[in-house]
């Protein structure tokens, strides 16, 4: 305190209390009045002993406060450095204990309070008071003071402190101080006024700046690594008629704005870490309603030391005649710039090293997905012989063959690739070569599919026709067994021998069958089946099959379409994957059986390009085994292809299995992975029963049941076979059964006998497959003499095989080869009627 002013108040220091000094002296009295009673010879040794205590006493305080163990209250506070620096700091401090009683307070506190002493000093509460947002700050500092706890608030007076101008901002800090009497709180205000100024300063320019990059005559955009528009200005927004107040939640992406071929050239920029990449690109913008916008953009990237595209600062010219902002550039130069950018062929030009140095959107498409794309090899796979096409091409050859060539990457892509030179007039800037690309995946791969499906066509053809020799040769030796059989008794010694040959040959039918069922030309017997009824059925029988080492896990889809198929064949499809899956699985596994449907819709999401849209009932057979080595994949439906040991596999499963599915109208297709296991999946068309078919099925349950016929008969029957061998057996068989029997080796010489016996031939069994005249052509020729005429056909290929070749409706009967002699009277019986 200074005359009436008050740097400080401080009544933080301890002053003495003044009853100590009053019992002291009270002490000293007592203690003279004392030794006046006692006697003299004791009085005085007691008197120098007091004294020399107090001289004791004071020669060691005397020491005390010279090396400053002891010191005198108040002073050591008010010389103290710290208080120093508190008393003149530029913030103000006050130290406050209990409901606001100042303890402390320094010469800053007291200018902003307009304070002249301690009398008419307000605590920090009372000090700030203006609108409610001060009142809550002030109520919440005043919370954590009572709390011991720290807390910071900003508030705003109108006026300011001391009446220093209009407006004050004030950052208000709480801080609880432990002292020796108990707890204090430390309050210190700054006014943070001008800091405030200069911000709203600067927050105006901003807010100009902002306004006129809005609306300056040109578009501007940012746009990050992933795509998204992180800014965008009013000028460009207007251009494409996109409001901004869709910015904040998702706002908009790269595609939204962009063409394709626009978005593929921006995002296939590429740098090196540290680098600032500025590109010129003619492209198209797409405004709201899909309209293309030519624009001319200069596009800066800078990339991070992690190689990363940060946030793009992008101008946009527009580009479009008429309209406001457009750059004048000459019409021709915006056509040639869609154009270029707009072709399906990729178009780059490149220097004498194969660096790229311009290129198009369809050019950026090609490029493997991350990989940037510095010269024109990083767009093939390693030695592919492009170098070798490059360097031709720049030595000056003529011409180069287009080269086919395999795209980086792990996605099998192709690309064929024109080659053509840039003249020396033309090289100002280093361009050598024209590279052309088009993508020729699709392409390749149809063609694959198309020479597979040509080969598999082909050796089907060739396992049908040797089906086809094989069923008469086998029918020879069944028929031949038969009549050896009726001839001799079970006790004759020749008899076994006999009934060995008989069982092996229908061995060597079934092995037939597979080979039929792979070339689609068995015969089958279609009906409407549950597929959840068939694999409940089979369930019992394929827990035998896959043996104690294998799981098996049967999920069944709910509510599964129909299918329409041969139930035995069905069967034998299922029974052969999972005894494959079996033996992929030597030392145990788990064996997946799983259906459901399949809508047409859903097709698209398997990724097999040779599977129409279509409903379907799924079918899929999984196994935990060892897996199939991917160039085996192409070769697995092929007849007697088997990686099994000598011995321990036809090879005829999967072809049997690939042609009843097909012949059935299915799809199906493999998915293997080495160490892994193998999963197929097949795709049976649902069945939707016509009228007449629901009409049968009824009128099928309302009749009653027959008996069993007669197979003994009598007519005349004209029998056409072009092997002499089953021609023989087949005729003895009806002729021992009472039938009249005229033999023919072909249909020519059919056609003869029919009209010698003036057409008076009851049934006609016939081959289908004969030289000179098919089966089909001799039913055509019979039917022109005799429209009645019966027809049994006999053939070792399915039915539908050549049904096409016969009129519409044509009515007949169909005998399988090879077939045993109650098959073959039973249906000579049932077509004579």
């Amino acid at each position: 305190m200074s005359g009436t002013t008050a740097t400080t108040i401080d009544r933080s220091d301890k002053p003495g209390h003044i009853g100590i000094i009053l019992l002291v002296a009270g002490l000293l009295v007592g203690a003279a009045i004392a030794l006046g009673f006692l006697a003299n010879e004791w009085a005085q040794p007691l008197i120098l002993g007091l004294l020399a205590l107090l001289s004791v006493i004071g020669v060691f305080g005397l020491f005390a406060f010279a090396i400053g163990l002891v010191q005198f209250s108040g002073r050591a506070a008010r010389n103290d450095l710290t208080k120093t620096i508190v008393d003149s700091a530029d913030e103000g401090i006050v130290v406050t204990e209990g409901e606001n009683e100042i303890v402390y307070a320094n010469e800053t506190y007291l200018a902003l309070a307009g304070a002249t002493g301690a009398n008419d000093l307000k605590p920090v509460g009372r000090l700030l008071t203006g609108r409610a947002d001060v009142s809550e700050a002030i109520y919440r500092l005043a919370a954590a003071a009572r709390e011991n706890r720290r807390l910071v608030e900003e508030v705003r007076l109108e006026p300011a402190l001391g009446g220093r101008g209009e407006v004050g901002w004030y950052r208000v800090r709480v801080t609880p101080v432990r002292r020796e009497t108990g707890n204090a709180t430390l309050w210190s205000v700054t006014d943070i006024t001008p800091e405030r100024e200069r911000q709203e300063n600067a927050f105006q320019e901003l807010q100009h700046a902002i306004d006129y990059l809005d609306h300056a005559p040109a578009g501007f955009i940012s746009i990050d690594a992933d795509g998204e528009v992180s800014y965008l200005n009013a000028t460009l927004s207007s251009w494409l008629d996109f409001d901004l107040a869709r910015f904040g939640s998702g706002g908009l992406h790269l595609d939204d704005i962009c063409t394709p071929a626009a978005a593929a050239l921006i995002q296939a920029i590429r740098g090196q870490p540290g680098d600032v990449r500025v590109e010129v690109l003619d492209v198209d913008l797409k405004r709201r309603n899909g309209n293309p916008l030519p624009v001319r953009l200069h596009h800066q990237v800078a990339f991070g030391q992690d190689g990363r595209a940060g946030p793009s600062r992008t101008l946009v010219l527009n580009r479009a005649s008429g309209e406001a902002g457009a750059d004048r550039g000459s019409d021709a130069e915006v056509r040639f710039a869609r154009f270029f950018h707009s072709t399906p062929m990729a178009i780059a030009t490149v220097d004498k090293n194969g660096a790229i140095l311009r290129s198009n959107a369809a050019f950026a498409r090609l490029a493997p997905s991350g990989t940037p794309l510095q010269t024109i090899y990083d767009l093939v796979a390693p030695n592919s012989g492009l170098e070798r096409g490059l360097a031709e091409v720049v030595d000056g050859s003529a011409a180069v063959s287009p080269l086919d060539l395999t795209l980086a990457g792990e996605d099998g892509r192709s690309a064929k690739l024109y080659l053509a030179p840039v003249s020396a007039s033309e090289d100002g800037d280093g361009e050598r070569a024209i590279v052309y690309a088009l993508e020729t995946t699709a392409e390749r791969k149809l063609r694959d599919n198309m020479d597979q499906a040509g080969k598999m066509q082909a050796v089907g053809q060739l396992a049908g026709g040797i089906a086809h020799d094989f069923n008469n040769v086998l029918q020879v030796i069944i028929n031949a067994s038969e009549f050896l059989l009726a001839s001799h008794r079970p006790t004759d010694p020749s008899f076994p021998d006999i009934m060995q040959i008989k069982q092996n040959a229908y061995r060597a039918a079934a092995l037939v069958r597979q080979l039929l069922a792979f070339s689609r030309r068995q015969t089958l017997r279609p009906q409407v089946l549950e597929l959840g009824e068939v694999l409940s059925d089979l369930s019992l029988m394929l827990k035998r099959v896959v043996a104690d080492k294998v799981t098996l896990d049967v999920r069944q889809g709910r509510d599964l379409w129909p299918v329409k198929a041969d139930l035995g064949q069905l069967e034998q499809v299922i029974v052969n994957l999972a005894v494959n899956a079996r033996d992929a699985m030597p030392d145990g596994g788990k064996l997946t059986v799983r259906t459901r449907n399949v809508a047409r819709e859903d097709c698209v999401s398997f990724n097999h390009a040779a599977l129409p849209a279509d409903d379907y009932v799924l079918l899929e057979v999984e196994d935990s085994g060892t897996g199939i080595p991917q160039e085996h994949l192409d070769k697995i439906f092929e007849p007697f292809f088997t990686t099994k040991e000598v011995g321990k596999g036809t090879g005829l499963g999967l072809s049997m299995v690939y042609g009843i599915v097909k012949q059935t109208g299915g799809y199906v297709f493999v998915d293997s992975t080495i160490g892994k296991g193998t999963a197929f999946q097949i795709f049976l068309p649902r069945h939707v029963p016509s009228q007449e078919e629901i009409a049968a099925e009824v009128a099928a349950k309302e009749a009653p049941k027959k008996l069993a016929a007669d197979h003994t008969g009598a007519g005349v029957i004209l029998l056409v076979e072009d092997e002499d061998a089953v021609r023989a057996l087949n005729a003895r068989m009806l002729v021992s059964r009472g039938y009249t029997v005229h033999e023919a080796a072909s249909g020519v010489e059919a056609l003869d006998l029919f009209l010698k016996n003036d057409g008076q031939i009851d049934l006609v069994v016939s081959d289908v497959v004969m030289p000179e005249m098919d089966g089909p052509t001799l039913l055509g020729e019979l039917r022109k003499r005799n429209p009645n005429t019966k027809v049994v056909f006999v053939s070792g290929y399915a039915e539908e095989a050549f049904r096409k070749n016969l009129p519409e409706g044509e009515d007949f009967h169909f005998l399988p080869k090879p077939f045993t002699m109650k098959q073959l009277v039973e249906t000579v019986k049932a077509a004579m009627g």
